[in-house]
């Protein structure tokens, strides 16, 4: 794996603009597709300021933070088509319910709260609202499983020869992509609950989420075991990755030190510093999986290297993707500035 790295250059600094923009969409839109999840577990004598708290927090933002995954999508079909092709064909079910789900979400989002109607219309909204939050993240991380352990590259070598349920389905029904599904949606969970309780201004509330963070932070442990455990036969090169390479080392104790530095701060009711832990905890798993499987995009056999458009096409592309960050980054940082005093000074 060292030598892997000796070599640095236009694809893969591509590449790495796309970890750096799905990163962008984990920690702003995962945390959205958390409270969704906390929306349908709304529970205890606040369930209803729980949900109101959730739907003030999201609404402002939801739909900006989307602009992440676009520009994560839109870099790696231009800038590697050929790996694009092999991951769209072979997972375009898990793909095409993941892509319904951010629909029916945001749709039932809407409805639910600006639609009108009666209270039964708006909770049926509301149900379509959470399931499809709890839905659509689960099905994102079973893709990046199914990527990650190989099998869609093997699967991708056989369209035509093999049926439809071995070429389509069964690559992605494995016990690692499902254990890596379960442990993004525990992760978005975790990241919506850590920052429900900073946004909280009622003590009853922030205790509630604070519990919950707690709580998915368990659970975000017990599945990343799982994954672990998984990965021993559903993804060698992963497994290799993270327990051989030079920086394996390195990223599990900077991971560990996050994760516990994001439960003593829930604990102490540090909720600052939980949010900037919790944070830096999802970050380093998201790039952990990038690296174990450097310099492969789609592993076993389509590299960064070998699927990399023409030259002249990554540097126009890094050229667009400069511009359009120096108005994208200010842009959505005034968003999220205005949609926080907004709230501050909203009447109580």
């Amino acid at each position: 794996m060292t030598s892997a790295f000796a070599t640095i250059g236009l694809p893969e600094v591509v590449a790495g603009l796309i970890v750096l923009a799905l990163n962008g969409y984990v920690l702003t839109g995962g945390a959205d597709y958390g409270g969704g999840v906390w929306d349908l577990l709304a529970s205890g004598p606040r369930h209803d300021e729980q949900r109101e708290l959730i739907a003030s927090s999201i609404a402002p933002v939801w739909e900006a933070n989307h602009v992440w995954l676009i520009v994560a999508v839109v870099m790696f079909f231009t800038a590697f088509p050929a790996a694009f092709g092999a991951v769209g064909i072979v997972l375009h079910l898990p793909l095409t319910v993941m892509l319904l789900g951010v629909v029916l979400r945001g749709s039932a989002f809407v409805f639910r709260n600006y639609g009108g109607g009666t209270t039964a219309v708006r909770r049926r909204w509301g149900l379509t609202f959470a399931v499809a939050s709890v839905v659509t993240p689960f099905v994102l991380g079973v893709a990046i499983g199914t990527v990650a352990s190989g099998a869609a590259a093997n699967a991708f070598g056989h369209v035509g020869d093999r049926s439809f349920v071995e070429v389509f389905v069964s690559p992605w029904l494995d016990w690692f992509p499902l254990s890596v599904g379960a442990l993004t949606l525990a992760l978005f969970a975790f990241l919506a609950a850590v920052y429900l309780a900073v946004a909280a201004t009622d003590d009853g509330l922030r205790d509630d989420f604070r519990k919950r963070a707690l709580v998915s932070a368990v659970a975000v442990f017990l599945f990343a075991a799982l994954a672990l455990v998984a990965a021993w036969r559903g993804a060698p090169q992963i497994m290799s990755g993270i327990t051989q390479s030079s920086w394996a080392l390195v990223l599990h104790l900077a991971t560990a030190i996050a994760a516990i530095t994001a439960i003593v701060a829930l604990w102490t009711r540090r909720y600052a510093l939980a949010r900037l832990a919790a944070g830096a905890q999802v970050s380093l798993i998201l790039w952990g999986w990038a690296l174990a499987q450097f310099p492969f995009i789609v592993p076993p056999t389509l590299s960064i290297r070998a699927t990399a458009a023409p030259d002249v096409t990554l540097e126009l592309l890094v050229i667009g993707v400069a511009v359009g960050a120096a108005i994208l980054i200010p842009s959505l940082r005034f968003l999220f500035r205005l949609s926080l005093s907004q709230r501050d000074h909203a009447p109580p």
